[in-house]
């Protein structure tokens, strides 16, 4: 059941036209039809998702009484609104909701190992880690022994190769409502992380010789993992509004796809303009491209509200949407997904079931458990407010110490912050002595390929706890830079 913290969901699109009520109206109109929002499952007080949303009481008033009068949603007093009790399955479905709709999912089948939860000590400004020491070890521990209680004799063979189903609707219902995600849970595919996630993509997709535009700066193991599979990685330049598209279409116009992080560009963090992604957009439907947005930590912005995802703008079904647990909850659970285009269900189940003998199901159902009671919204809103502090101690303490060789750029969001070196220093001497000292440094230098960028460091503050911990730390750092 989805409960009140559905409020923390639902970022509108300031781009378009359509009033925010029809908006709100929309969503919920097409999770409650999806069946991804259940009868009897209750929705946000007008008020509570007015504060949310930071609009007018009245605009969730008007929206609620449109799903009210069309009979969708009924109020029962104390008990709040809920979804109408008795909804006949895909009730006002419309013909886009009707025509993605593919078969029921499978019935849940699993084996059930224990969870094993590898907890070593981080590295100062490690990059890739939640703030482990914030995680509700647990609440998590409650639901996985509640988990393991229930497991019965089905839930004891193979696991489901597309993931366990409890697990891909909620999947699909928390993008619909939190990033803009239109999907049914068929479109869903569970992986063992961002690698699988592109391997399953490689495998149904790509032929060997194909060219595949990647960000430069970028991810590295993205291109790697491309040119091992036979296919050519196309570094293609960011600035400030991200992948310049243009110049990808001269350097390999019929490229098969591109691969792209548009929340918060990896490296630099910066967000994909509108007009970018419209243009991105018109390149895949006119070269017959597809478009992979990863989109790892879009949670976590600290500049207004998390942005929708670029799959929310496509028109043409050529974005495939990879997220993963790792970032929100721990690397240890080794949990990802991908929502695919409804054309491609056939195809992407059939190279999974070749490929892949699906994740641990156990892990699936208590992550299932942990979103469908309501922890997970909750557990992302106090950590987008965690790491906005964070964020805050790491940049002010190593401004104050270092600010004189370095710069730390500003970034609407993100899990790490950009050092750029003052003058003409070089990233990598400062990097090493700070890995020889027991701290994790990434250069910049290390993430380009082709297209220059000036040098910097990459250091990750989600496990910065006190600013105490920051000024020992740009302490440290200042012996280095000084020396």
């Amino acid at each position: 059941m989805i409960k009140s913290s559905l409020h923390e969901l639902l970022p509108l699109n300031l781009s378009t036209g359509e009033p925010f009520y029809r908006q709100i109206y929309t969503r919920f109109r097409n999770a409650i039809a999806d069946r991804l929002l259940k009868p009897g499952d209750r929705i946000p007080s007008a008020r509570a998702l007015a504060e949310e949303l930071g609009v007018a009481r009245g605009t969730i008033e008007a929206a609620y009484s449109l799903l009210s009068a069309e009979g969708y949603v009924e109020t029962r007093g104390q008990a709040g609104t809920i979804v109408t009790l008795g909804l006949k399955p895909g009730l006002h479905a419309g013909p886009a909701q009707q025509e993605a709709a593919a078969p029921t999912a499978r019935p849940r089948t699993a084996a059930a190992p224990v969870l094993h939860l590898p907890t070593p000590q981080p590295l100062p400004f490690q990059m890739g880690l939640p703030a482990l020491d914030a995680f509700p070890r647990k609440l998590w521990s409650r639901l996985a022994a509640r988990t393991i209680r229930a497991t019965a004799h089905s839930d004891m063979t193979y696991p489901p190769y597309a993931g366990v189903a409890a697990l891909r609707n909620e999947i699909a219902t928390y993008l619909q409502l939190s990033r803009g995600v239109a999907c049914t849970p068929e479109q869903v595919f569970v992986t063992s992380g961002y690698r699988e996630t592109l391997q399953l993509i490689t495998g149904a997709l790509f032929k060997g010789g194909d060219k595949v535009w990647t960000e430069d700066p970028g991810y590295l193991p993205t291109a790697n993992a491309l040119a091992q599979a036979g296919v050519t990685p196309v570094p293609v330049p960011v600035d400030g509004e991200g992948i310049r598209v243009e110049l990808g279409v001269q350097a390999a116009p019929r490229a098969r796809a591109a691969i792209v992080t548009p929340a918060h560009q990896s490296p630099l963090c910066v967000s994909l303009s509108l007009q970018r992604r419209f243009a991105l957009l018109d390149w895949a439907a006119r070269a017959n491209a597809w478009i992979v947005e990863d989109d790892y930590d879009g949670e976590y912005r600290y500049v207004g509200r998390p942005l929708p995802a670029l799959q929310s703008l496509d028109r043409d079904g050529r974005v495939l949407y990879a997220g993963t647990f790792s970032k929100v909850l721990f690397p240890g659970i080794r949990l990802a997904y991908l929502v695919v285009p409804v054309s491609q269900i056939e195809r992407f189940a059939a190279v999974s079931q070749t490929m892949f003998s699906g994740s641990p199901a156990l892990t699936q159902s208590i992550v299932a458990d942990f979103i469908a009671d309501g922890h997970f919204a909750r557990h992302v809103q106090r950590m987008r407010k965690l790491y906005g502090e964070r964020r805050k101690i790491a940049a002010e303490g190593l401004d104050s110490l270092l600010g004189k060789y370095l710069r730390v750029d500003p970034q609407p969001g993100g899990m790490h912050l950009i050092l750029r070196m003052r003058g003409r220093r070089s990233d990598k001497p400062l990097a090493d002595a700070m890995r020889k000292d027991g701290m994790y440094a990434h250069t910049l230098s290390q993430r380009t390929v082709r297209h220059q960028t000036q040098p910097g460091l990459l250091l990750g503050f989600t496990n910065i706890d006190s600013a105490a911990t920051m000024e020992n730390l740009a302490q440290r750092m200042l012996k280095l830079v000084s020396s």
